[in-house]
């Protein structure tokens, strides 16, 4: 059971049998003996992939939930009792040089014998298909099998740096705002416009602009670099306002939503593996994302741009 699972997860007999410590023929004697045993097809081999069958698919949820027991028992009857093995997760490149990295160190402090792997993009991935255990999301969450667990919520932002505002003048309005080099991301968003409230209802605001990034650092770097305006989330992007490196625009007309931020995993219906709970609750305990629902205060509601010294007079 374990190999199978194990199979299943790295995606090919040659990964898992480095994991097990065995040779990928041996792995792969072991998958038809298992499947001669149980009377059924679990895999559908090709050169280029596996794909679970609806049998392989139910084996694989029912063993992992068999192994996580395991795992339990295994854990209390330890002489420490602490969590181990291998956890991957996954997140956006700014959730994760933002919110998680920095919980690298104390973390692995807390439970040495976890080893992590993390991979960091802006492109949503199939926990199934990256062999995922946890992936940190932000913004709403479509329907799925998922469970979530929320860490906390960001508000956002229309942001340009003060060189590109004066060059190119702070638009007032929205209809100013039309005017503008309007920088986008190029991976799907819920909304792809910018939403704008004028005298109580929402007008978008459609992404125009001469680049599309394809992740939010990205985007944040453009927007400093003054090539554009862009929307952010403010955990992402404080310090720069809090720096004066980035100001804020058209704040009377942003409608203040929270995007929250969840950890997902599967896990509905059956129980965690120990290192994955150990995980999960210190991200749900330590992700700090206090301050990032509102701007500054100094800067809210604020579009001039930042006062600059003033030179010293000659006498």
């Amino acid at each position: 059971m374990e190999a199978f699972v194990q199979v299943v997860d790295r995606g090919s007999f040659s990964a898992a049998a480095a994991v097990l410590g065995m040779t990928p023929s041996a792995v792969s004697k072991l998958m038809s003996r298992l499947e001669a045993r149980l009377g059924v097809r679990l895999l559908h081999r090709s050169t280029r992939k596996l794909q679970l069958t609806p049998e392989g698919q139910l084996y694989y949820e029912r063993g992992v939930r068999v192994l996580a027991d395991l795992d339990e028992a295994e854990r209390s009857a330890a002489a420490d009792g602490a969590p181990r093995g291998r956890v991957s997760i996954n997140a956006s490149i700014a959730v994760g040089q933002r919110l998680l990295l920095p919980l690298v160190k104390p973390m692995l402090a807390l439970y040495p014998q976890i080893q992590l792997d993390i991979g960091l993009t802006d492109r949503v991935v199939d926990l199934m298909d990256e062999r995922a255990d946890i992936a940190i999301r932000w913004g709403r969450l479509p329907p799925s099998e998922l469970v979530a667990r929320k860490l906390g919520e960001t508000g956002l932002a229309i942001l340009a740096s003060p060189d590109y505002l004066e060059r190119h003048g702070t638009p007032r309005t929205p209809q100013e705002l039309l005017a503008h080099n309007r920088l986008g991301t190029s991976y799907r968003r819920i909304n792809p416009d910018w939403p704008l409230l004028v005298d109580g209802r929402q007008v978008d605001v459609p992404i125009v602009g001469s680049v599309r990034a394809s992740d939010g650092e990205s985007l944040r770097r453009l927007v400093l670099e003054g090539v554009g305006l862009g929307r952010l989330s403010l955990f992402h992007v404080r310090g720069d306002i809090e720096a004066g490196l980035l100001v804020p625009v058209l704040e009377e007309y942003n409608p203040h939503e929270l995007e929250p931020i969840h950890a997902v995993y599967l896990g509905k219906g059956g129980r965690l593996p120990a290192r994955v709970r150990a995980v999960l609750d210190y991200l749900g305990s330590h992700v700090d994302l206090r301050g990032a629902q509102s701007l500054p205060r100094a800067e809210s509601g604020h579009n001039a741009l930042p006062q600059r010294p003033r030179a010293p007079s000659r006498k």
